[in-house]
């Protein structure tokens, strides 16, 4: 196998970044005054049934779920596809090839019909299952509960760090950042000084500003730097996820395929995260009743943890899926081919589920919600995530009682041009 394979030219980057460029922007965009709440036009859109047709921008139709119900059943259901290089996913189409498909009736046909690249959350079964299977032993429970130690470690050595460096700090690079930037470095085995390259590129492929020359640059980075980890893998295995998946993956993996496999660990890993402990903690600063609640009764952690990923619902909006036969949704009829677009921060604010849903509420019984998704491409590193969230907001709390805005809350920068919603940078102060 080739120690540098070169980048396919069939597009296989993690992610949607597309989505949200060819959503209405009152969709996607949330409002400055309110970051928490979903996107205006979500709102504006309740009450209108819980799958309703929806224009893209490029030309395209689709179906909006806003049900969590819904959802959930679109999430479960073979008859919908995530496999968007065998079937033509409307939200990653340019005007020309939408046009160039109107007028098609009946199943989607095939494009490719073989998978041979890693992307396992864009596959189906049987596809997916052997990536899938290859990947839940390193994210157990257990395992995970192991890690816990760690990263208290990781999170009380950047607080001493900012406390030692003054009163006043940015709380997403000192803080936010580096605690699942760190730990999913040490889980696959990445050098965390190379931190700065595949976080610089992963934010260029996710940002809705980037050209797509500027998308496909960043990309390309990623892929080879990903490759020459790889090799190195190859060459001189280690105690680490990826050396295993190298090593041990019966039957063996391409390089090809353990690249794609390792950008989405890498991207997923630190990226949401990072996002919710940032705008987790500017919810809380906002909220002062809520975060006293929980200051005085440190056994909430749990449940805050869980609201936080229902009420702040970071993906902006959602994942796709495409149907492969005729299905009824909600009561609306979604023909094959169709594309549906899963609202995760309306579904996840669903009144028929729970009381008062778009208040923030750390005593409430934990609320089902989709913010790891559904399915079988529920989140492989949601437990991983809810002990980052849960010793990352614990510890800076505890530790630092007097946390508050350095500036205004209206002068945070949020990161509405982004497809993983957070804010750019934190200002706080302990003084």
């Amino acid at each position: 196998m080739s120690d540098s394979p070169e980048r396919p030219t069939e597009p296989t980057d993690a992610g949607v970044t597309s989505l949200t460029r060819v959503l209405p922007a009152d969709l996607t965009e949330r409002a400055a005054g309110c970051p928490f709440a979903p996107a205006p036009g979500l709102a504006e859109r309740r009450g209108r049934g819980t799958v309703q047709p929806v224009a893209l921008l490029n030309g395209a139709d689709a179906f909006l779920v806003t049900g969590f119900d819904e959802a959930r059943a679109v999430l479960s259901d073979p008859r919908f596809s995530s496999d968007r290089l065998r079937y033509p996913d409307a939200s990653q189409l340019t005007p020309d090839q939408v046009a160039g498909l109107a007028g098609q009736d009946g199943p989607p046909r095939p494009r490719v019909e073989s998978r041979e690249d890693g992307m396992f959350v864009f596959m189906d079964p049987p596809e997916h299952t052997r990536l899938r299977r290859l990947l839940t032993g390193q994210f157990t429970v257990r395992r995970m509960n192991a890690l816990e130690e760690r990263l208290r470690e990781i999170a009380t050595e950047h607080i001493d760090a900012m406390v030692a460096a003054g009163t006043e700090a940015d709380l997403v690079p000192a803080y936010a950042l580096p605690i699942p930037s760190l730990m999913i470095c040490e889980l696959l085995g990445v050098d965390y000084a190379d931190r700065d390259e595949f976080q610089h590129n992963t934010a260029v492929a996710l940002s809705t500003r980037s050209t797509d020359a500027e998308r496909a640059a960043a990309g390309g980075a990623l892929y080879g730097f990903i490759a020459r980890l790889v090799a190195e893998k190859r060459r001189a295995p280690a105690d680490d996820l990826l050396s295993g998946l190298v090593h041990e993956a019966e039957p063996p993996l391409t390089d090809a395929q353990l690249i794609d496999v390792a950008l989405v660990l890498l991207g997923a890993g630190h990226e949401t995260t990072a996002n919710m402990l940032g705008l987790g903690v500017l919810a809380l600063l906002q909220d002062p009743a809520q975060l006293a609640a929980l200051r005085a009764d440190p056994g909430l952690i749990d449940g805050t943890v869980e609201e936080l990923l229902r009420y702040l619902s970071i993906v902006q909006l959602g994942v796709t899926r495409i149907a492969l036969e005729d299905v009824t949704v909600g009561g609306v009829d979604v023909p094959a081919g169709a594309t549906v677009v899963i609202a995760t921060p309306e579904a996840n604010r669903d009144a028929r589920h729970l009381p008062d849903p778009d208040r923030l509420d750390l005593t409430r019984p934990r609320a089902p919600h989709l913010a790891f998704g559904h399915g079988i491409h529920q989140c492989l590193g949601q437990q991983l995530a809810r002990i980052e969230m849960r010793t990352g907001f614990g510890e800076l709390f505890a530790r630092l009682p007097d946390l508050r805005l350095a500036v205004p809350a209206e002068e945070v920068p949020l990161r509405n041009d982004m497809q993983i919603f957070g804010v750019h940078s934190l200002p706080v102060t302990w003084a």
